[in-house]
């Protein structure tokens, strides 16, 4: 859909074939990513590397700040008696007792066992990839030729309408696209700015985490503010805290007034449609389907309105004689 839109674009400005709008559509694409590559993908993939060492890390300073809590809070409702609960394991001063011998054994095999079944998830999440971009690139070349076989499988008096439903949800997925590229992209900037103000290590992954998570709504952002405060924790405990309300503040503001400046007269998704298509997408297809369950949300929200609602709702009613009394 993002290659077509981008193509119908050129097309409506170069009187050209489409074609050759296709053709420059994707050596665009590729001179982008090839750029990015060079650029910023390897000051990301470094950070990125440096991010991912560090949890551990985070995770027992978040461990040693929760005990402290702990302690802080029985002392206070249980004053002396505090140190007998500690004693006696009600609160815990280590996060696990070190493993033995027989215990590391298991768990080097079924480490072994979970990376193999990882590269075979690894294996199969490229072949679809492939498949995927290899679909898009094939309809990309002749959408309209795809359109027709769809209103062909339309009844004749219904095909007129056909047509335009599916107009309506190629612009649908366009404005969509549009708004979901413009608001990530703002989320990215002001993130990594707040990050910069703080004072936070790096910044660059953390923003490209959180502009390419905000594409996933509900779910995105909150797994987004993992990774800056488990770097907070290392350096400034205080600063985590900042960080949460920095990304609750930038989440607000793209909520209540970058989408809604972005989206107007755009589609605008239902919360319960979104949470349904996610759940429902992921369930059945695994990572690709919460990938693909917003622009299939956004052609269902269409096809119920259009069909549904207009078509025969609408017309039921319009339809119906009024009762005369």
């Amino acid at each position: 859909m993002a290659l077509c839109t981008i193509t119908g674009k050129i097309k409506n400005i170069l009187p050209v074939k489409r074609e050759i709008c296709l053709l420059i559509t994707l050596v665009s694409v590729l001179l982008i990513l090839s750029l990015s590559l060079v650029i910023v993908i390897p000051q990301f993939t470094q950070e990125f590397q440096q991010l991912i060492i560090q949890l551990p890390s985070s995770a027992k300073a978040l461990w040693g700040i929760i005990t402290v809590a702990i302690e802080k809070i029985t002392k206070i409702f249980y004053g002396e008696n505090a140190s007998l609960l500690s004693s006696e394991g009600l609160v815990f001063k280590d996060l696990a007792p070190l493993p033995d011998g027989v215990a590391l054994a298991n768990g080097i095999t079924d480490s072994l066992k979970r990376l193999l079944d990882i590269a075979g998830d690894l294996g199969a999440g490229i072949v679809q990839t492939i498949f995927v971009l290899s679909i898009g690139l094939m309809i990309a070349v002749q959408p309209d030729s795809y359109k027709e076989i769809i209103i062909q499988l339309t009844p004749s008096l219904y095909r007129k309408r056909a047509r335009k439903i599916l107009a309506k949800c190629g612009n649908a997925l366009s404005n969509w696209m549009v708004g979901v590229i413009i608001s990530s992209s703002f989320v990215a900037l002001l993130a990594g700015l707040s990050l910069y103000l703080l004072g936070i290590k790096l910044v660059v992954a953390n923003a490209l985490i959180a502009g390419a998570l905000n594409i996933i709504p509900n779910i995105g952002p909150t797994i987004s503010t993992i990774f800056p405060i488990s770097v907070a924790l290392l350096d400034a405990p205080w600063k985590s805290i900042a960080i949460l309300v920095s990304y609750i503040t930038i989440q607000n503001l793209e909520s209540y007034l970058i989408t809604p400046s972005v989206m107007h007269s755009r589609v605008k998704l239902l919360p319960a449609l979104t949470l349904t298509a996610q759940f429902i997408f992921t369930v059945i297809f695994g990572p690709l389907g919460l990938l693909l369950s917003l622009p299939l949300a956004v052609v269902i929200q269409v096809l119920i309105k259009e069909i549904i609602i207009n078509d025969i709702l609408d017309k039921r009613l319009k339809s119906k004689p009024a009762r005369s009394y």
